[in-house]
């Protein structure tokens, strides 16, 4: 069982990989904090953590299906 994360986060990562797809890595957590900060105006430090990582997760998915 994995973590389950709020619509929000889900969310605006979904929106910022379309808006974005070349902006971000899907291994590099570092880079895409810097992005998310960037690209959006979230005011937490938490909230931007959770949104880069769930963009790695959404990448990944993508990749590991067959």
């Amino acid at each position: 069982m994995g973590n389950i994360r709020p619509t929000y986060i889900k969310r605006v990562s979904i929106e910022l990989v379309q808006k974005y797809p070349d902006k971000f890595k899907s291994d590099d957590y570092e880079h895409n904090k810097k992005m998310v900060d960037e690209f959006t105006d979230v005011g937490s430090k938490m909230m931007r953590n959770r949104i880069a990582g769930y963009i790695i997760r959404y990448l990944n998915q993508g990749t590991n299906h067959n």
